[in-house]
């Protein structure tokens, strides 16, 4: 895992990183969250390929879970990626009304995320 920092308009923002999923289940992403946090950051960006697919099947749970704790936090989150593969109306739904919001977006590059996050 590697953490990148970016500095936007004065804002710390963190872009995590890695060759292999970093959550694979909620716990992951309370983990990272608490990491992230712990090192002073409120905005973070990670990518698509870095999620377990399971994450995107909202009938498990997981991604509820694990945004309910970024959002008790205040942490805010971008996921960058190609989201071209999640067709059921159920996840394309949820992640278009994530993105009227400023908590958790689903974008397609990095510039996107920080532009979105640096405000």
């Amino acid at each position: 895992m590697h953490i990148e920092s970016h500095e936007t308009n004065g804002i710390q923002i963190a872009e995590i990183t890695s060759d292999n999923y970093l959550i694979e289940k909620e716990e992951d992403g309370v983990d990272l969250l608490g990491n992230l946090y712990y090192q002073g950051f409120d905005r973070m960006i990670i990518y698509e390929k870095n999620i377990n697919p399971t994450f995107f099947d909202l009938k498990n749970g997981m991604a509820g879970e694990m945004l309910q704790k970024f959002s008790n936090y205040r942490m805010r989150l971008v996921i960058v990626g190609d989201f071209s593969a999640y067709t059921g109306k159920s996840i394309t739904d949820f992640m278009y009304e994530s993105n009227q919001g400023k908590q958790v977006n689903f974008l397609k590059t990095l510039e996107e995320a920080l532009d979105k996050l640096a405000m």
